[in-house]
């Protein structure tokens, strides 16, 4: 056993019908450690520990990276496995047309577990459509806004779960583009579905101390859990009413 700063690291050999040896590496401080089967893999463990450590911001929670709280994040995690019920969210946007092709929206609550949750303040958000298509464009329209959607997902993914390896962002971008056929929603038969016939996104991520095989298996990860990407890939029941109001 030797000690390298505040990493402990024991290695021993490989045993009859076991294959590979071993190392296991221990931090001092934290208490986490790792066994890897070479002494590059454990190195290369001591090295992101130590960056996670070195460039992240240690509160009273624990330590932040990509501005995530780490702790904090893995005691959600924890909850939800111990009781699912508290992975149940309905959210819902209010919607109010304004005049021509331009609506208002605002979102100020969720509910969580079955209970009503007040966000800090209400977010509005205007949408229009360009000048094009009898627009003023006074805001993105809605297709823009829902590829929008998909590269806030995209990103929140990206970084908590970076966050959750010690990944240490410095770049993080998606460029996202779909494409959108009129005639059916104008009503011109021949036309296509109404909806994106296909869907491109294109990501930038930079990260101090992970690799480019690393980076690109978490892209994989987060395009396979991401809520909006499964939203617009695969068929969502939509339930929809109106109320017929008195003039």
């Amino acid at each position: 056993m030797r000690r390298f700063c505040s990493f402990l690291v024991r290695g021993w050999a490989a045993q009859p019908g076991d294959g590979a040896a071993r190392v296991e590496v221990e931090h001092v401080d934290s208490g986490s450690r790792v066994v890897a089967r070479s002494f590059s893999e454990a190195a290369a463990w001591m090295e992101r520990s130590s960056h996670r450590r070195e460039h992240g911001m240690t509160t009273q929670e624990g330590t932040v990276v990509n501005g995530i709280d780490v702790a904090t994040l893995g005691q959600t995690i924890e909850a939800i496995r111990d009781d699912p019920g508290i992975a149940q969210f309905t959210f819902k946007p209010r919607t109010e047309w304004q005049h021509g092709t331009t609506s208002r929206a605002e979102i100020s609550s969720f509910t969580h577990a079955g209970q009503e949750v007040q966000h800090k303040r209400t977010h509005t958000l205007m949408g229009c459509e360009p000048e094009l298509l009898v627009g003023n464009d006074s805001g993105p329209n809605a297709v823009e806004l829902a590829l929008a959607a998909l590269g806030f997902c995209y990103s929140v993914g990206f970084v908590a779960n970076a966050a959750a390896k010690g990944y240490q962002l410095e770049e993080m971008s998606y460029e996202v583009e779909g494409d959108l056929d009129l005639r059916s929603f104008v009503g011109v038969e021949g036309g296509p579905r109404p909806g994106f016939t296909e869907i491109r996104v294109k990501g930038r991520a930079k990260a101090r101390n992970a690799s480019a095989e690393e980076l690109q298996q978490l892209c994989g990860y987060v395009q396979d859990t991401s809520p909006v990407k499964d939203i617009l890939a695969h068929a969502v029941p939509v339930k929809t009413s109106l109320e017929v109001v008195s003039t």
